[in-house]
């Protein structure tokens, strides 16, 4: 392949990268703006500067704009460092500094999620399609972090892997997150520490 054809395909990915991020922006700021109201394709395109056939054709379709707007508030928030956080090989040190990252990645995006979960009732088929997607996949993370405590013999013998599951679940949630963060006006450390405390003691043995 010439240089010149390579650099025209570098331009054309570049300007493609572009557009999907003025996309994603431009849903972010419909989300922060009016939480309330459906997200308008028509509104976003505006926003972005592109026709509205473009983000079909960018993103498929409504879901799959929800989709990608869901992954990138999860990479955007720390997401990978997260999960590494959560996969070290002591389990009850995973737990604690999992559940930090979690809440600084909640805290990141705090305006767009809160939307996000409202709009889901909404918008059960697209916006309440990714936030089951997203909530699918923590359930999964909190789960494999259970058996992970349960087999280095962390867990307390009075509580099940599956009571473990559902407890953990509720001390992950956006919910317990934001009613500290948001209701009760507490700084993110002040939030992630209370939210590990409370998860340690419910699951874990004495240290």
């Amino acid at each position: 392949m010439s240089p010149t054809r390579k650099y025209e395909q570098r331009l054309r990915a570049k300007a493609a990268d572009q557009t999907r991020r003025r996309i994603l922006d431009a849903v972010y700021q419909r989300l922060v703006e009016a939480p309330s109201e459906q997200v308008s394709m028509d509104k976003v395109a505006t926003l972005a500067e592109v026709s509205r056939s473009t983000i079909y054709t960018v993103f498929g379709s409504r879901a799959g704009l929800f989709d990608a707007l869901g992954m990138d508030l999860l990479h955007r928030g720390g997401f990978t460092d997260m999960v590494t956080s959560g996969l070290q090989s002591d389990a009850r040190r995973g737990l604690r500094d999992g559940i930090t990252g979690n809440v600084h990645m909640y805290a990141a995006h705090r305006d767009v999620l809160r939307a996000l979960f409202s709009m889901a009732q909404l918008d059960a088929d697209a916006v309440g399609g990714t936030v089951r997607r997203l909530e699918d996949g923590r359930a999964q993370g909190m789960n494999d972090l259970v058996q992970r405590l349960h087999n280095q013999g962390a867990l307390r013998d009075e509580v099940t892997v599956d009571q473990a599951g559902h407890l953990l679940w509720l001390h992950t949630s956006f919910d317990a997150f934001d009613l500290l963060f948001t209701r009760r006006s507490l700084s993110t450390d002040t939030v992630a520490t209370l939210l590990a405390d409370a998860a340690e003691h419910a699951l874990c043995r004495p240290a």
